[in-house]
């Protein structure tokens, strides 16, 4: 068991699920652990996608971000589990894991770090063992040949989450490099130096520690793409992007072409499929947009990733119901329910 991951069984679901008379809710039928042993009960489970979340801003701080990534895992399963299973989801496909808890990380943070700086340093020193525990888990679920679902928390997870897929679907014995490509809906490129772990230089990590091949970002905003990273991937024949200036101000193409694009690029391996939501207009973030793309967009970014990609996971990052700012959205749960069971919907339609 990965430290700090905090599983479900059967129970922790019925008590999330509002079941009501004549209807079959989803959280009736989602599979979770019954067993005290939770990488058997991985490797035997009938069902293709691993659900679990990572409800932790602790990488959004570490890149002086507004925190809040923390508070969508519990609204988002709240959502998700009270749907209706029928014929369009049913919902034995689904493995509901749990998901990891660093609170008491975060709180000793806060008290013992005395200035802004030595909250930053101390951040940033964490996220790597968040790194760590997230790492195993999803080597764990990729080496059994499923399908890691990873919601909430910061971009920082990006990196364990590829990590763990290149090391679980391309086993050393093997002596194949161990790298997966990534497709990113996103409005930041998250290509930040090394300088400490943060949510900001996740790919950035993965692509300098040998983990990541192709990496290709849709809806980049160019406000906000820094001039040494544009520097740093402009020549680089294995990194790509298409910003949200050149798809809908200069329509250049259109959006679903940039998906299409982004996959093809990305589909010579297995692919993660990154979702920011900080890129989806008016949605609670850590980065808030006023200028972004649509949750219509979002879903069907999701729908067409999941047909055009050797999917090797999936995260959705970055939402939040409420920041330490104040603002509140109980509604970005539901929207990330909805983008969860339309790439589920569309992935176990085509595989």
């Amino acid at each position: 068991m990965p430290a700090h991951f905090t599983r479900y069984d059967k129970k922790d679901i019925l008590l999330l699920t509002h079941l009501r008379k004549y209807e079959t809710k989803l959280g009736e039928i989602v599979l979770s652990d019954s067993t005290n042993d939770f990488e058997k009960a991985i490797a035997e489970t009938s069902a293709k996608y691993i659900i679990l979340g990572i409800p932790e801003d602790i990488g959004v701080k570490a890149n002086l971000g507004k925190g809040g990534a923390d508070s969508a895992w519990f609204p988002f399963l709240d959502s998700f589990l009270n749907i209706q299973s029928n014929d369009f989801l049913s919902g034995e496909n689904i493995f509901i894991a749990g998901h990891f808890d660093f609170t008491n990380a975060a709180k000793l943070i806060n008290v013992n770090a005395a200035t802004d700086e030595e909250k930053i340093a101390a951040y940033r020193s964490y996220v790597t063992k968040i790194d760590d525990a997230v790492e195993e888990l999803v080597k764990i679920i990729t080496q059994n040949k499923k399908i890691p679902v990873i919601i909430g928390g910061g971009h920082n997870n990006a990196y364990p989450a590829i990590k763990g897929a290149a090391k679980g679907l391309y086993k050393a014995e093997l002596l194949q490099l161990a790298q997966i490509n990534s497709i990113n809906l996103d409005a930041h490129m998250d290509f930040r130096p090394i300088e400490g772990r943060h949510s900001g230089n996740a790919f950035r990590y993965a692509d300098e520690n040998g983990y990541l091949n192709k990496y290709c970002v849709i809806g980049v905003h160019e406000n906000y793409l820094q001039q040494n990273v544009w520097i740093d991937i402009v020549n680089n024949p294995f990194i790509d992007f298409i910003s949200y200036e050149d798809i809908f101000i200069h329509q250049k193409r259109n959006f679903m072409e940039a998906i299409a694009h982004a996959t093809a690029f990305t589909g010579d391996n297995f692919t993660g499929i990154e979702l920011d939501l900080d890129s989806v207009e008016n949605t609670l973030s850590s980065a808030s947009t006023p200028s972004g793309i649509t949750s219509l967009n979002a879903r069907q970014y999701l729908n067409l990733a999941a047909i055009s990609s050797n999917v090797a996971y999936v995260h959705i990052c970055e939402g939040a119901t409420k920041t330490d700012k104040g603002e509140a959205d109980n509604s970005t749960g539901k929207l990330i329910s909805y983008l969860v069971s339309d790439f589920v919907k569309a992935h176990s339609r085509v595989k």
